[in-house]
């Protein structure tokens, strides 16, 4: 076999070998991964948020299904932990209902580029004291970039918020746009039994609407913030560890609001 055979074979090989492992999402932002079909995926995380006074905790657990080898369905449950000014809450968080449908697959030597669009919904199932007493409806669009060394990914998200009705008072919660951009890179390439690290950086967009209360709009509200969010991504077969941290680099809030000081998120993926 010649040298350059040799190296297409080796390119081909380790493609097919790490595209089933290591497709998976950033830390943070939408990537279009997707299962196969009758896959099973079985996701744990926990998260740390910090503004001035406020603190807020949460554990997840996720489950995800292939619909078929571009359409996910998925379910997650919170458990969530609110610090504000030494009061204390927590219980279990909104249910969330979510699908994914990649509808573009591009697979050329040692690289693939997809696409993919999003449609997640949190129910109104969990005490006002832990979560909005609130209908909120995401959907988003995604690109994603795979090599054997690098990765890149793009999206971005809309979130309609749900409106609360409080005695005589009608609250419309400001919408959510959310845009991010990511690189990963994979200093080491091993073999499918091998562990592997990708190192990633993402840099998150956020833009909030005003809230509303009986249509007037609320000063201390809404606002634009961007964060850099170093991570990492181990992954042993079909076994994914992510972690993360979210670190504002630009703040631009209306009023008087306490500016957010970190965001922590740690998880673990299971695909059978």
């Amino acid at each position: 076999m010649s040298r350059v055979k040799f190296i297409k074979c080796y390119f081909l090989g380790m493609c097919f070998i790490t595209s089933t492992v290591l497709a998976h999402d950033p830390v943070f932002s939408l990537g279009p991964h997707v299962l196969f079909k009758d896959g099973i995926e079985v996701h744990g995380s926990v998260g740390q948020s910090k503004s001035g006074n406020q603190q807020e905790g949460e554990q997840a657990f996720e489950f995800k299904y292939g619909l078929t080898g571009d359409w996910v369905a998925g379910i997650e449950l919170p458990y969530k932990r609110v610090e504000d000014n030494n009061e204390k809450f927590s219980g279990v968080g909104d249910l969330s209902l979510s699908t994914k449908y990649r509808f573009w697959r591009k697979d050329t030597l040692a690289e693939q580029e997809s696409a993919a669009v999003l449609l997640k919904v949190k129910l109104n199932t969990s005490s006002q004291l832990v979560a909005p007493d609130a209908v909120d409806t995401l959907i988003g669009l995604t690109y994603g970039f795979e090599s054997l060394k690098w990765y890149r990914w793009a999206s971005v998200r809309y979130r309609y918020n749900g409106g609360i009705n409080q005695g005589n008072n009608n609250i419309e919660r400001g919408n959510k746009t959310f845009v991010d951009l990511v690189v990963g890179y994979r200093p080491v390439l091993n073999g499918y039994r091998d562990p592997d690290m990708v190192y990633m950086v993402e840099l998150n967009g956020e833009l909030s609407q005003r809230n509303k209360v009986n249509d007037v709009s609320v000063r201390n509200s809404g606002g634009n913030q961007l964060f850099l969010s170093p991570g990492f991504m181990w992954t042993l077969r079909n076994m994914a560890i992510k972690g993360g941290i979210q670190l504002p680099v630009y703040s631009n809030l209306n009023g008087e609001q306490q500016k957010s000081d970190y965001r922590f998120k740690l998880s673990i993926e299971w695909h059978i």
